[in-house]
């Protein structure tokens, strides 16, 4: 099996999960208060447009005139929203028994994004 197959699985499944109510209240406690405004629906809209993009770039990643960029984007998306991963991290009351340490976080997200950089027509791939 293709690793962007495999990959796209992993992004479509997370990314549907930001679309299913309990996961989503999770999700949206992971909000850094600096990004939370006002709004109190602020937090359901941040999880719901990050799905989005999860949904997006793991379709993205199934075409194979998008797959290239799809991985760069699926990349720049990772290290936009690592400081929530961190924020969530740093406190396991905000995700409960969902909590992962920070550096298995880090280490998992460095991870997608080393295998999103060696997925065929993404830009690492291009010069092995």
């Amino acid at each position: 099996m293709q690793l962007r197959v495999v990959l796209a699985g992993v992004f479509l499944f997370t990314g549907v999960a930001h679309f299913r109510r309990g996961p989503a209240k999770v999700m949206a406690r992971m909000i850094p208060p600096a990004l939370r405004g006002s709004d109190p629906r602020t937090p359901a809209r941040l999880v719901a447009f990050t799905g989005v993009c999860e949904v997006a770039g793991g379709v993205g990643l199934l075409v194979p005139t998008l797959a290239k960029p799809a991985a760069v984007a699926l990349i720049a998306f990772l290290a936009a929203v690592f400081p929530a991963n961190a924020y969530a991290a740093r406190d396991p009351d905000v995700v409960g028994k969902l909590a992962v340490p920070f550096w298995p976080r880090l280490g998992f997200q460095v991870l997608l994004m080393a295998l999103l950089a060696r997925t065929p027509g993404s830009p690492r791939s291009a010069r092995s």
